[in-house]
């Protein structure tokens, strides 16, 4: 009997990682030039999300509270990205703001801050270190 080892697209975890998080850094992308505001929690998370391209509005939600920052947010903007940390301080932030802006007609999406968590919890903790996890993937396992 011959027993041949089946070829298989054997490709690193990394790879996989890198792939699904441009796809994450895209969706950003997108919805920030399609005007969608992101929520994120201060300066730092600004410049990294500058740091990966993203050309719309940012909004920071650190000094302000988050019924004035979701009731400003749903009068200017038709759609609202929220991403803050994936730590504890930045999940509860996330909460209340969501809670806000859906009482005021916004459903924002919670979708690519999650996906990020999952994605990245093991590695990084904050938005502000998404650009340079960013570029260590991609020098690892880019082409």
């Amino acid at each position: 009997m011959n027993c041949e080892k089946a070829q298989h697209d054997v490709r690193q975890k990394g790879t996989y990682d890198l792939e699904a998080l441009e796809e994450l850094i895209a969706s950003l992308y997108d919805a920030s030039c399609e005007g969608a505001a992101i929520i994120v929690e201060g300066r730092r998370d600004e410049m990294s999300l500058r740091a990966l391209g993203l050309p719309g509005p940012v909004i920071m939600a650190s000094r302000r509270s988050a019924l004035d920052l979701a009731e400003d947010a749903a009068r200017n903007f038709p759609r609202i990205v929220l991403l803050t940390d994936w730590d504890e301080k930045g999940d509860e932030m996330a909460k209340k703001i969501e809670m806000h802006l859906r009482s005021a007609g916004l459903k924002p999406d919670i979708e690519i801050r999650s996906r990020i968590a999952k994605l990245v919890r093991k590695e990084i903790k904050d938005v502000e270190s998404l650009s340079q996890y960013a570029e260590r993937m991609r020098a690892q396992y880019g082409n």
